[in-house]
């Protein structure tokens, strides 16, 4: 997805929400990383492990960056944690440069809501409409928006009703057995194919694509 955004040699790129840094290294492939991250641990240990500039901040009104104009910012799995999420995208939009891009990746569809979106502090899931409107109505042109991990719906639909109804704790850090976890990486990874032809109906989440309108 990335490499289809034709983004400058030396683009400037803002992760807003790093944790603790797992997607810097992918990011710094297509230019200067600049990062925040809220969560002092999360955010020490990101510093450990890559050369990005990263900075304690949070959305909407703490952003370290006063002087910064980027060429993309990307959110993934961000969103969703905050209360002000309409108010976040109006003023990540002040640090885009002219048409830059934004990157956005949620949870999506409230009937998925369940005991994980609790543990993790979640305000909501979102619906693909939702979405689109919300990122338009701060100021952005929405270019792409769709629901992926699509193929592994119905599985993660299945297990979570059968947590509501169950009386056990469901522990969501407990990882499968590692043949499975592969396959299910591979069912995943293969959706990137799709994406680039085709929107997908329905998914466990959302990506959305958006442009700052001028």
């Amino acid at each position: 997805m990335l490499k289809k955004l034709n983004l400058p040699a030396q683009a400037k790129i803002f992760e807003a929400g790093c944790g603790t840094g797992g997607n810097l290294s992918l990011l710094s492939q297509y230019g200067q990383v600049y990062a925040m991250e809220l969560n002092n641990t999360a955010r020490e240990f990101a510093r450990q492990n890559t050369e990005a500039k990263i900075w304690a901040g949070s959305l909407p009104d703490d952003i370290p960056f006063e002087k910064e104009q980027f060429d993309l910012i990307v959110l993934f799995d961000v969103l969703e944690h905050l209360e002000k999420d309409s108010q976040a995208l109006q003023s990540l939009r002040t640090y885009l440069k002219p048409s830059g891009y934004l990157f956005i990746t949620v949870p999506a569809l409230p009937l998925l809501w369940s005991e994980h979106d609790e543990r993790h502090h979640h305000y909501r899931r979102y619906l693909k409409k939702d979405l689109r409107q919300l990122v338009k109505n701060a100021g952005f042109k929405v270019t792409l928006a769709s629901y992926f991990n699509c193929l592994l719906f119905p599985m993660v639909l299945a297990a979570r009703y059968l947590h509501r109804f169950s009386k056990k704790t469901h522990d969501d850090l407990t990882l499968p057995a590692s043949w499975l976890n592969g396959l299910l990486k591979t069912i995943f990874a293969s959706e990137r194919y799709l994406l680039n032809v085709m929107s997908l109906p329905i998914g466990v989440s959302l990506i959305l694509l958006a442009r700052k309108s001028l």
